[in-house]
């Protein structure tokens, strides 16, 4: 007995060893911030804080970040955010199609792994604030090399000059580097406006320039997963005609709106539409030349330039014909409407809320400690159960979107460990809804629940209906004249609003 009972003692008392996930590679990411992030030298930073910055990398790079213990205690800010060291795994600055590949096997190689604790080596000299970083499994977008020849379908002359431009040696040159592809596409098209000056005009060039800037936002800031449905492309029509409005009659600087019929600044504004910054057009072909000829039977380009080709002669009439024409490709209640509405949102795009639960906080940088040993937390959701020192408890709150329904499973991965009471806020979710719309619908069965807008109730809500060939969401049906209406007072997939009297909005995937 006295054997069993020491060899009991021996297992207690030895350390712990790969209990917790180990912290995942993260990508470099501010939303709608600085193409480059800073980090600071790891003594200058626990001396005096974020005073001098070291160095920068880019957004969209890789690393893998630690904790810096420091005065036994990790690294922070006077908030309690982290301050990280971190080893870099991927520099967006430096990458190609082919060492992107190979590094996102590496990055991949670290899924599974299990460890003590998050701790830093003694080989860091960096750290950078952990809020910028987000756990994004998303790899970077390149297409695949090649140019496309001369289209020879087009609905009108910009829709010709567009299709020129996408097959264009200065369009494939614009995407060869996974940093500044805005900026790039914008120096593309100078380029291949100033080449082809002679063989067009210089307004269809400089419209051609606009339509495919419109188009761009379209379809990526529309739902490409409904494809080439009626109710896909009425969408797509929506945000061209919400752009036209904020361009036509009323331009503001606050919304990228340069000068009268500055549709390429009102469509690309990074402040309006998050899908053009810098780390989103590294990762979703926004800005490539999605219309080669030589891609037409490649995914996703197949769908792409179908979707292109249902909604391109709809869309050039909303920003260059009269208004009288909107009413030809838009039916609404309330006629004003077409030339007022400036503002939509996509209610799945918004913030998830968990009324149903309690004491559940999204983390967006903090760390948890147990015993000596402290671990990152970064971009998750949790739970938070009993106070305990200078901090909380808490599980693991994670949610998957399946079939339109949140599933929620809560976990306890990090037993024991405590999280930085400054990090949590014990507040309940405010304007959080049935599906992100109006409180006052009405559902028989509520299967997420999503945050409102705090400008909705400023303005009024609107339905619009369409008229358009159908050829379903996977673009490959046979056309099929349809009528569809977008909007109204519980669309839980889209809402128009006009009247809202907030300009200066910023949306970040709120969808202008």
């Amino acid at each position: 007995m006295q054997i069993l009972a020491f060899a009991v003692l021996v297992l207690l008392l030895q350390p712990t060893f790969a209990e917790v996930p180990a912290a995942p590679a993260m990508t470099l990411y501010q939303l709608a911030g600085d193409a480059k992030i800073s980090y600071y030298k790891k003594d200058q930073f626990a001396r005096s804080g974020k005073k001098k910055v070291a160095g920068s990398l880019a957004q969209g790079s890789w690393v893998v970040p630690c904790l810096v213990i420091h005065n036994d205690k990790p690294l922070t800010a006077s908030d309690g955010t982290p301050y990280v060291g971190f080893e870099i795994l991927f520099d967006a600055n430096k990458a190609t199609a082919t060492s992107t590949k190979r590094k996102m096997d590496k990055i991949a190689s670290r899924e599974g792994l299990m460890v003590q604790n998050h701790h830093c080596d003694g080989k860091v000299k960096y750290v950078m604030n952990a809020k910028r970083l987000v756990n994004r499994t998303k790899q970077p977008f390149f297409a695949p090399k090649g140019r496309g020849g001369t289209s020879t379908s087009a609905e009108n002359d910009y829709d010709e000059i567009v299709r020129a431009f996408h097959n264009s040696s200065q369009c494939e040159k614009a995407n060869r580097r996974l940093t500044g592809r805005r900026d790039s596409l914008a120096d593309a098209w100078e380029k291949f406006i100033h080449k082809n000056r002679r063989k067009w005009s210089s307004d269809n060039l400089n419209k051609a320039k606009h339509l495919d800037y419109v188009m761009r936002t379209a379809i990526y800031e529309g739902h490409i997963g409904r494809g080439c449905s009626a109710y896909g492309a009425c969408e797509r029509n929506i945000i061209a005609l919400s752009i036209r409005n904020r361009v036509i009659g009323q331009c503001s600087s606050a919304q990228g709106c340069g000068f009268e019929g500055d549709f390429q600044g009102a469509a690309s504004a990074v402040s309006q539409y998050n899908i053009w910054d810098a780390y989103l057009t590294q990762t979703s072909g926004l800005t490539s030349c999605f219309l080669r000829t030589d891609l037409a039977d490649e995914a996703p380009f197949t769908k792409l330039q179908t979707m292109y080709s249902q909604s391109v002669g709809d869309i050039s009439s909303i920003l260059f014909d009269s208004e009288e024409a909107l009413q030809e490709r838009f039916v609404v209640a309330d006629s004003s409407a077409l030339t007022s509405l400036r503002h939509y949102y996509h209610p799945p795009a918004m913030g998830a809320c968990f009324p149903k639960h309690d004491a559940v906080e999204f983390i967006t940088a903090a760390a948890a400690g147990r015993d000596g040993d402290y671990i990152l937390l970064v971009n998750q959701r949790i739970k938070d159960d009993k106070e305990q020192d200078d901090g909380y408890r808490f599980r693991s709150f994670r949610v998957k979107l399946e079939d339109g329904a949140d599933k929620v499973s809560i976990t306890d991965p990090y037993k024991s460990f405590v999280i930085d009471g400054r990090k949590v806020s014990l507040k309940k979710p405010t304007r959080c809804t049935p599906y992100g719309v109006s409180g006052k619908c009405r559902f028989n069965n509520v299967e997420r629940y999503r945050k409102t807008p705090f400008w909705l109730n400023s303005g009024k809500l609107v339905e619009f209906k369409c008229r358009i060939r159908d050829q379903g969401a996977s673009c490959t049906q046979e056309a099929q004249l349809k009528n569809v209406g977008v909007g109204g007072s519980c669309d839980i997939e889209m809402m128009p609003v006009v009247g809202v009297r907030q300009e200066g909005i910023n949306y970040y995937g709120q969808g202008g």
